[in-house]
């Protein structure tokens, strides 16, 4: 089995390192600017990478999406099974269900664990998955090489993966972003409580700005989080001015 990862960034390169760990077979890469070679994979052009893999995880920024798919959709050979791993799931799915053509098999996922969170293992992590265009027997297959890793596989709607991660992924993006503008340091009368926030802006500003600003756009519930969360704060201002009155 052949499979690719298209798009080598912070994120994809990751990405190729676990399944070259995993065996999941020979691992080509490919990535419109040449990375250093990376232990495991086989960097190739991209028609060659198209026409060998059986197996594509689209590895690209949320925005770079549809460009890339539109790209390379009447380059694959029948069979081919593209998985995207993008962090929000209606937008992505909905590209794929309306650009791949007959024959090209597709199904949504979302590791929900990176560079930072995986770099001790991933097993136990989770990982979101669901079939948008995909024989039972493929996607079972897949299924069970996921399960292999030990890792807490979550079965999810597209929509109902973007209503919940609105509120748990989205809203944990923002708030580092947030806290990061304060540029809070450490302190010698820091409590567990601050270093946990200090951990928030690590976690989350080691990552692109474009993935900040794509679960913001791309996820249909983030606006309403966001709105959500501006409430919660202007009500807890308005309280705190009533106690100086």
């Amino acid at each position: 089995m052949n499979i690719g990862v298209y798009g080598l960034g912070r994120f994809g390169t990751f990405w190729a390192k676990e399944l070259a760990k995993h065996n999941c077979g020979r691992i080509f890469g490919y990535s419109r600017h040449k990375k250093e070679n990376i232990e495991g994979i086989k960097q190739v052009d991209e028609q060659t990478f198209l026409q060998e893999c059986d197996i594509i995880y689209i590895c690209v920024a949320i925005s770079s999406f549809e460009t890339v798919i539109k790209s390379i959709k009447d380059k694959l050979k029948k069979g081919t099974i593209i998985v995207d791993t993008c962090s929000v799931k209606v937008y992505p799915s909905k590209i794929m269900r309306e650009n791949l053509p007959d024959g090209v098999f597709s199904i949504a996922s979302h590791p929900m664990f990176g560079p930072d969170s995986g770099k001790n293992g991933v097993k136990g992590l989770p990982l979101v998955i669901f079939p948008i265009s995909c024989p039972k027997d493929i996607y079972n297959n897949i299924l069970e090489n996921f399960k292999s890793w030990q890792l807490e596989i979550l079965e999810m709607s597209p929509d109902s993966h973007d209503r919940e991660a609105a509120w748990s992924q989205g809203i944990t993006h923002f708030v580092g972003r947030v806290l990061d503008e304060l540029a809070l340091q450490p302190t010698e009368l820091a409590t567990t409580g601050y270093r946990r926030l200090m951990s928030i802006v690590e976690q989350t500003c080691n990552d692109p700005i474009q993935l900040f600003h794509d679960l913001q756009k791309y996820n249909p519930y983030a606006k309403q989080m966001r709105m959500g969360l501006k409430g919660a704060l202007d009500y807890v201002m308005q309280d705190l001015v009533s106690q100086e009155d």
